[in-house]
């Protein structure tokens, strides 16, 4: 790698959180993600979905809404510029690790 390679994000490495990452970031065009779909989407538990959305939610890398759909209680999740920013360079990284591997 060189001096310009991407810089890998401890935060966004985890697999969970890369994967919640991932859903987002697919997502975002169509907008935020209901809570249910999200945790479908990554196989995550509700309790351990959770605690990975307060720690990005922390971060600044995402936004989580609730609201209440008649008495149903609706949290939707959108990723934000700067984890959607911080996400593409983490991908960046993994990519030039798998090109530095192949060549």
């Amino acid at each position: 790698m060189t001096e310009n390679s991407a810089q890998p994000n401890d935060l966004i490495h985890q697999a969970l959180r890369l994967k919640i990452m991932a859903a987002l970031s697919a997502a975002r065009e169509d907008g935020p993600l209901e809570f249910n779909r999200l945790k479908a989407l990554t196989g995550a538990t509700d309790g351990n979905l959770s605690t990975h959305l307060s720690t990005l939610e922390n971060a600044g890398y995402l936004g989580i809404d609730k609201d209440f759909v008649g008495k149903k209680p609706r949290t939707r999740v959108a990723i934000s510029k700067a984890g959607l920013a911080a996400f593409r360079e983490h991908m960046r990284y993994l990519r030039e690790i798998i090109e530095a591997s192949e060549t």
